[in-house]
C-alpha cells in the first residue's frame, strides 16, 4: 500500500483518486469543493482539509488541476505541497499545464528534495473512469519506475517521454492533433449530412479505413446523437491549445491548421460553448455551413 495524497478531484481527478482506492492504496484526498472529498470517503479514501493535510506522511503526492496558475499555487505556495511534503516524496503533476512552468514547478520541487515527475494524462473521462489514460511522463526516469505501480491503477499506456517539461509538451501534441481530428471529423459529418448520407453506416465504414481514429470511434456516436455532456470541456482545450500556440511560438514552429482551429474553438467558446465537450465543433461548423443544430435540416 502507498499512501497518496491527491489534490484535485474534478472530472479527471475524482475518478482517477477512486481507482486508486480499489487498486489498494491510502489514498488522502483534497478539493477546494467538499462535496468532491466526500465523494472519496464514500469510495473508500480518506479526506482532507487542506493541502497540508493531504501532503503530510504522503509517499507519492498527485495534482490534478484545471491549470498553470493552479499547479503554481498549490505547489509553490506558502502553504503548499513542497512547504509540507517530505524529502523523497514523488509528486507526479497530472495536470496540463504549459511546459516552461513545469520546469520550473519540477526545479523548485528538487530544491526542496521532491522529486518531481510532470505526467499529464490523455484519454477524457471515459479514460479515467476505466483506469486506461496515455500518461506521457517528463523527469527522472528512475522515478517514473519507481511510481509506476501507482500509476497503472489509472493508466494503460504509460512512458518517459524526456527530462522534465517534456510531458508537457507532448500532452501539448496530443491536444493539437485531438482538436484537429474533431474539427475534421466534425467537417466530414456536416458533408455527409448535406449529401443525405445515412450517417451511423458512413461512420463505421470511414472507422474501418485509414480515416479510423480513436477520435471518430469515441466522439462521432455523441456527434450524431447531439450528445455534448462534458467528458472534456470546450474552455480546457481551449486553454489546451493556448499552450500549443505560446510554445510553438517560441520554438520558432508553424502551425498553421492548429492556429486556425484554436480560433474556432475559441469562437465556440465565445458563443456559449466553453461548458460542453470539445465534440461540440459541430455545432460550429453547422453555423458556419447555414445548417440548423439538428443534423439533416438545414436552416
Amino acid at each position: 500500500m502507498t499512501t497518496i495524497g491527491f489534490i484535485g478531484l474534478g472530472v479527471m481527478g475524482a475518478p482517477m483518486a477512486a481507482n486508486l482506492v480499489r487498486a489498494g492504496h491510502d489514498v488522502v484526498g483534497y478539493n477546494r469543493s467538499p462535496g468532491k472529498v466526500a465523494a472519496l470517503v464514500e469510495s473508500g479514501g480518506r479526506g482532507a482539509d487542506t493541502v497540508a493535510d493531504a501532503v503530510r506522511g504522503a509517499d507519492v503526492v498527485i495534482t490534478m488541476l484545471p491549470d498553470s496558475p493552479d499547479v503554481e499555487e498549490v505547489v509553490l505556495g506558502e502553504d503548499g505541497v513542497l512547504a509540507h511534503a517530505s524529502e523523497g516524496t514523488i509528486h507526479v503533476d497530472a495536470s496540463t499545464i504549459r511546459p516552461d512552468v513545469a520546469r520550473a514547478v519540477a526545479d523548485a520541487a528538487r530544491a526542496r528534495g521532491v522529486r518531481p515527475l510532470d505526467a499529464p494524462v490523455s484519454g477524457g473521462e471515459a479514460g479515467a473512469v476505466d483506469g486506461v489514460l496515455s500518461i506521457m511522463v517528463g523527469g527522472d526516469a528512475a522515478d517514473l519506475e519507481e511510481v509506476r505501480p501507482v500509476l497503472e491503477a489509472v493508466g494503460r499506456t504509460i512512458v518517459h517521454v524526456g527530462p522534465s517539461g517534456a510531458g508537457q509538451t507532448v500532452k501539448a501534441a496530443n491536444q493539437l492533433i485531438v482538436a484537429g481530428n474533431l474539427q475534421l471529423v466534425a467537417e466530414a459529418l456536416v458533408f455527409l449530412d448535406a449529401h443525405g448520407v445515412d450517417l451511423e453506416p458512413a461512420v463505421e465504414v470511414l472507422g474501418g479505413g485509414l480515416a479510423g481514429s480513436t477520435v471518430l470511434e469515441r466522439k462521432a456516436a455523441g456527434m450524431l446523437s447531439r450528445s455534448f455532456a462534458p467528458g472534456f470541456r470546450v474552455d480546457l482545450h481551449h486553454k489546451d491549445l493556448g499552450i500549443v500556440l505560446d510554445a510553438a511560438r517560441a520554438a520558432g514552429v508553424a502551425v498553421p491548421v492548429g492556429s486556425q482551429v484554436a480560433d474556432l474553438v475559441a469562437s465556440l467558446r465565445a458563443q456559449g460553448g466553453g461548458g460542453l465537450d470539445h465534440s461540440a465543433l459541430l455545432l460550429q461548423v453547422e453555423r458556419l455551413s447555414g445548417r440548423d443544430t439538428e443534423l439533416g435540416r438545414e436552416a
